[in-house]
């Protein structure tokens, strides 16, 4: 049986790479990642946000009444006085975005509006189970998720991997200490960000260290992968329903978001990905941020 090429793959769009990769490149939030690779037969209504800060799927949780933890990765929040307030930051943060990355790249790849907000809910999500696709803080791209084989012998096609490299060459190409030193800069607002998604007493450079930590544990899978196609119930019945792949191994289907988005980008691009991430990990974590 040949491989087949899904032309509308929702949600997933090859958006979750470019979450993990503005990730590794930026530490500025993927995924939560929808690890879902749907398709559906005929094009939905785009539910795109609205220009303000994104709000999360689920109200957030309520914080605990104690008292404000000291910081485990401390960072340096000297005040700058060029950092606009929160709610006017999205043009300063698009054209330090664009000073690192190049404009051609924000433009193509990123969702700026709200990105702040978007980057920090992404990142708080990565260890959970999905997210929603309309707070992430990418463009959808016009790749496709490949399988071959059929009915249950169904697996993720060899040359699906392929398809990541070039992102992953661009995720490596990135100077990490420019990286670390535009999230330093800009670590304020995304603190802001993080109180306001219901943290008050946390501080997110903490939480970006362990879902790096929590994406360096994610397994490395032999293929071929195997998986099934799941269709997703609603409220009302359709002649076109909406299904989604899932993986046929229990222990792999068991794994967060983050965990699965690593997998799906293959054995050879998954290393690479992991060795970004601890070069980046060593430019935040432990104080390194509050040296600088």
């Amino acid at each position: 049986m040949p491989e087949r090429e899904f032309d509308d793959l929702r949600p997933a769009r090859e958006s979750s790479l470019w979450i993990l990769v503005v990730l590794v490149v930026l530490a500025l939030g993927a995924g939560a990642i929808w690890w879902r690779w749907s398709h559906q037969q005929t094009e939905p209504v785009d539910a795109t946000p609205a220009a303000t800060a994104p709000q999360t799927e689920t109200p957030a949780p309520a914080p605990a009444a104690v008292a404000p933890a000291e910081p485990q990765n401390p960072v340096d929040t000297t005040a700058d006085a060029t950092l606009p307030k929160l709610e006017d930051a999205d043009a300063h943060v698009r054209a330090a975005l664009a000073e690192l990355l190049g404009a051609k790249a924000v433009g193509n790849f990123l969702q700026t509006d709200g990105f702040v907000h978007r980057f920090v809910a992404t990142v708080d999500n990565l260890p959970r189970d999905q997210a929603a696709a309309r707070i992430w803080p990418v463009q959808r791209t016009p790749k496709r998720f490949m399988v071959g084989g059929s009915g249950g012998a169904q697996t993720i096609s060899l040359d699906n991997g392929a398809r990541y490299t070039p992102f992953v060459l661009f995720a490596e190409s990135v100077n990490p200490q420019r990286a670390a030193a535009l999230y330093q800069k800009l670590y304020p607002l995304f603190q802001q960000a993080y109180e306001e998604l219901g943290y008050p007493n946390r501080h997110f450079n903490d939480r970006l260290v362990a879902v790096i930590d929590h994406l360096l544990q994610a397994p490395e899978p032999a293929g071929p992968l195997q998986v099934k196609l799941v269709e997703i119930k609603g409220d009302m019945p359709s002649e076109r329903p909406w299904v989604h792949y899932e993986f046929v191994d229990p222990a792999l289907e068991s794994l967060s978001a983050g965990q699965k988005m690593m997998i799906r980008t293959g054995p050879v691009n998954e290393r690479r990905l992991k060795a970004r991430l601890r070069e980046f990990r060593g430019q935040i974590a432990g104080g390194a941020l509050a040296k600088k």
